[in-house]
């Protein structure tokens, strides 16, 4: 089986784009694992899939699996890139495109200068909905920031849910925070039973964040889309953010907004493609 597929990248958060419409694909973990490969496949963070959708009322389903061959239900670089794709392979002629995820519907909005505004939708607050759970697995009440014991250490971190699960916890700088050691310990946790991303955020003013990112399913990245929006909302929630926040990521910067709980979250930034192929499998 030979699969066409586009390399993108959000900010160096990379990805296999590939058009599930127009040719036959058929993945599964081990193929996904090998595309994934940085020496023996193409090398990529995720890999996202152009499907006909469920529902009429939007234009694409969006899937994407991890690098380790899991599925996750949003990813907000990945959409961006997704947005490019589908009108630069002509697949449609929209410049607003609604798609079905495993998190909900998003709406992409492509820009004249090619940046993307996404519509993330409304943040979910909910330990239920996160999911998030006590130390002994039953349901807890809403916080803004909940105690995760990690390593020894009792740490406060905000739960989000961007479509897919957000730990956010604040450090003082994001060069020397222990990214590489905390971060699979709270993307293990067992009070997040379907794992989490964990962000790691410095706050430089009302208006501005660093942030640093380890993925579930991919380590740490370039850039994390769901998890800049995350961190905005859970800056806003504590009172050390406004409403419009630029936010630092390794790979470049993101631009938030929200401006409440009853409001969705955008994120507006690039997609670069890197190069087009196809691959054996």
């Amino acid at each position: 089986m030979r699969i066409k597929f586009s390399k993108m990248h959000g900010l160096g958060n990379d990805f296999v784009v590939i058009d599930a419409i127009s040719q036959n694909v058929r993945l599964n973990p081990e193929k996904i694992r090998f595309i994934a490969d940085r020496h023996f496949g193409i090398g990529c963070d995720q890999i996202l899939l152009v499907e006909i959708p469920e529902s009429s009322a939007v234009d694409f389903r969006y899937r994407i699996f991890n690098a380790d061959g899991s599925e996750v239900e949003n990813c907000g670089n990945g959409a961006r890139c997704f947005a490019r794709f589908v009108r630069d392979r002509k697949l449609t002629g929209k410049k607003i495109i609604k798609v079905e995820t495993a998190g909900g519907i998003i709406e992409l909005n492509i820009q004249e200068d090619e940046q993307v505004i996404v519509n993330m939708g409304v943040p979910r607050l909910l330990p239920e909905q996160i999911p998030f759970t006590g130390e002994d697995k039953t349901g807890i009440s809403r916080a803004v920031t909940y105690p995760l014991s990690v390593a020894g250490n009792l740490l406060q971190v905000s739960a989000v849910s961007m479509g897919n699960p957000h730990a956010v916890l604040l450090v003082d700088n994001v060069t020397t925070a222990e990214v590489g050691a905390l971060g699979p310990l709270i993307e293990n946790h067992p009070q997040f039973p379907a794992r989490v991303n964990a962000g790691f955020m410095q706050i430089i003013s009302k208006d501005e964040i660093n942030l640093r990112v380890y993925e579930r399913g991919a380590g740490e990245t370039l850039a994390c889309g769901t998890g800049a929006c995350a961190a905005v909302v859970a800056g806003r929630l504590r009172g050390l953010l406004n409403d419009k926040v630029k936010v630092n990521l390794p790979g470049g910067s993101l631009r938030i907004e929200w401006l409440d709980e009853s409001s969705p979250v955008m994120m507006t930034g690039p997609a670069e493609f890197v190069f087009h192929g196809q691959i054996k499998l």
